[in-house]
């Protein structure tokens, strides 16, 4: 069965009692912004509004343009998600149903934020080409043993780029340019964040962290 707002919604209302408040209140936040991004009957909104979603899930008390500082929350959020996940979703999204979409997306240099800092001139061209080619290694290496989370993580790095693009007006609404990285990141996210919400409230006992903007009465 496939995961929507309204199947984790309805899940979440016979549980939310017994969670953390910290959790109670990630969930239902994701959960508000997975409904926004259904009703969405474009890709840009609705890539934007399951990153919000996503967002909420996991964001940590880090600065917006601390780039590094993301990339660790990337990294150790989706290793704890694929370590929970005893039924292999996560591994088949990714190789199975967004394997392709993964590779082009790897492959591609304008969602690759270190293409970007060269062309606002602040490294060299042979250094952003070494990086790239380093990151696809990674890629590979990867691939070669089978580590979704290293894969994922790899993956998200680049879905931050676009969202950058998207969220700072770095891009043009429905312009044609970038299409289909917005089209393949968008059906990812669409499936991946209804697991991610799922698999948080499977293992309400983790240590998810504070939400951010907690609610002040």
């Amino acid at each position: 069965m496939e995961l929507s707002h309204d199947t984790l919604k309805q899940r979440h209302r016979l549980v939310r009692e017994t969670e953390p408040e910290d959790l109670r209140l990630r969930i239902h936040r994701a959960l508000s912004w997975l409904k926004r991004a259904e009703q969405a009957d474009d890709q840009d909104g609705r890539f934007i509004f399951l990153w919000i979603a996503f967002n909420a899930a996991y964001a940590q008390e880090i600065s917006d343009d601390n780039y590094l500082s993301q990339q660790a929350a990337f990294k150790t959020f989706l290793e704890k998600l694929c370590g929970m996940d005893k039924k292999k979703r996560i591994d088949a999204l990714v190789w199975q149903e967004f394997s392709g979409s993964i590779r082009t997306l790897l492959d591609n240099p304008y969602v690759f934020e270190i293409f970007w800092q060269f062309k606002r001139g602040k490294m060299p061209e042979s250094e952003w080409k070494e990086r790239f080619a380093n990151g696809k290694k990674a890629a590979q290496s990867a691939l070669a043993s089978s580590n979704t989370a290293a894969l994922l993580g790899i993956t998200f790095n680049r879905i931050y780029t676009l969202r950058n693009q998207l969220m700072h007006g770095g891009a043009t609404w429905g312009g044609g340019i970038n299409r289909d990285q917005v089209r393949d990141c968008t059906k990812l996210l669409g499936k991946l964040v209804p697991i991610i919400i799922e698999l948080m409230m499977d293992n309400p006992n983790t240590l998810w962290g504070e939400a951010c903007y907690p609610v002040v009465e």
